[in-house]
């Protein structure tokens, strides 16, 4: 009997997550690429790996095992990695609450320390101690730099468990059984289609009726003091309004509205502030989302000037200065759902919009399980959606 084949298209993180997963079934693999290398939106993020920031159930136990992948991608493929968790931190009786309101629900789910200034201040020498009310630490948060994890782990994929991967292929058409890039034609099983927003070229009319849109986002590296190391990644009061998982169990809304008199222009740029450091040193900042069908291609100066402003409420990082400033597009699910994988042909599948969209790092791996383990069914031609 001979082996079932899989065509992936895209290597982005949900391409290389399909690809792990299918590899781990005995399926045979190869992916179709369109650039010499990954270069779209997981490269552009903080590469952190955040249960924190999804809620409690599915997505949750989801986000764990992307995580137990990512350890076991780390140490395997000689990953940097970071283990020491996030810490949420409070300068305001708002921001406060809602951390202790989230610690007692979730303190029996989740690893979650509510912390004093003075334990949070000796685990972060980065924060700012004055006005410091607390900070809740999480401990399942995992760092990777994106720019080395989506480098090697083709590689690594490609020399332990064989995986075929076809650079500079970009592909223009698919059908059952099929992929094309122009005149050269691949054959498979199964087709996954992984190439985020791009995906809009082979199949326009089920783009056109999806509920999606794209993100823009704009982020920034800093170059630091050498060997000043600033602990877990950081996060300040308005990442709390930003991820579901807090309003899920604690009242945000005294928090919103204060943020919404505080800081107009922020929250009209979608910008929450978070704070990660890689291996090197360089600390990853951002971000603000924008959300559009064509994003602005031109990058806005006076977002960075106040992701960095609200930065410095929090955060004190020696010898700051602005090494990279770059901006990244993702599709975003606008119905509320937390991905879109649905079938546009018999044996194609479309994966896309992991976690409604920006939680591809977090996500991607335990969701690539549950498709191929069938725990997760396509939406698709048996309910009626549109090709």
């Amino acid at each position: 009997m001979s082996k079932q084949t899989a065509i992936v298209v895209g290597a982005g993180i949900a391409g290389l997550a399909m690809a792990r997963a299918l590899r781990l079934r005995n399926i045979e693999v190869t992916v179709l690429e369109q650039h010499e290398r990954a270069v779209g939106a997981s490269i552009r993020n903080f590469g952190m790996v955040w249960p924190i920031g999804v809620p409690s159930g599915v997505l949750y136990e989801r986000a764990l095992r992307s995580r137990a992948a990512w350890l076991q991608l780390a140490r395997d493929a000689d990953l940097w990695h970071a283990r020491d968790g996030s810490l949420h931190v409070a300068h305001a009786d708002d921001e406060w609450e809602v951390l202790c309101q989230y610690h007692a629900a979730n303190q029996a789910l989740r690893p979650l320390r509510l912390l004093s200034p003075a334990q949070a201040t000796a685990l972060s020498p980065a924060l700012v101690a004055t006005g410091l009310r607390g900070a809740l630490h999480g401990g399942d948060e995992l760092r990777v730099d994106p720019r080395q994890a989506l480098a090697r782990l083709p590689a690594y994929l490609e020399a332990r468990h064989g995986v075929r991967f076809c650079w500079t292929t970009p592909v223009t058409a698919v059908q059952t059984g099929r992929a094309w890039s122009g005149q050269r034609c691949f054959e498979a099983d199964q087709v996954y289609v992984c190439n985020g927003a791009a995906f809009e070229t082979l199949f326009p009319a089920l783009h056109a009726a999806a509920p999606l849109t794209r993100c823009k986002l704009q982020m920034l590296r800093l170059g630091v003091a050498e060997g000043f190391r600033m602990g877990p990644a950081l996060c300040g009061g308005l990442s709390l309004i930003h991820y579901a998982g807090f309003a899920e169990v604690a009242d945000v809304e005294p928090l919103r509205r204060r943020c919404a008199q505080d800081y107009p222009a922020m929250i009209a740029a979608g910008i929450h502030v978070m704070a990660a450091q890689n291996g090197a040193g360089e600390v990853a900042v951002g971000d603000s989302h924008h959300y559009a069908h064509t994003p602005d291609p031109f990058d806005d100066a006076a977002i960075n000037t106040h992701i960095l402003d609200y930065l410095s409420t929090f955060v004190q990082l020696p010898q700051a200065r602005v090494l990279q400033s770059w901006h990244g597009v993702y599709p975003k699910l606008t119905d509320g759902g937390s991905e879109w994988v649905v079938e546009a042909l018999p044996g194609v599948v479309l994966v896309n919009a992991l976690g409604g969209g920006g939680l591809g790092m977090t996500l991607a791996f335990g969701l690539a399980e549950d498709i191929v383990a069938g725990r997760l069914q396509p939406r698709g031609v048996a309910q009626g959606a549109p090709r």
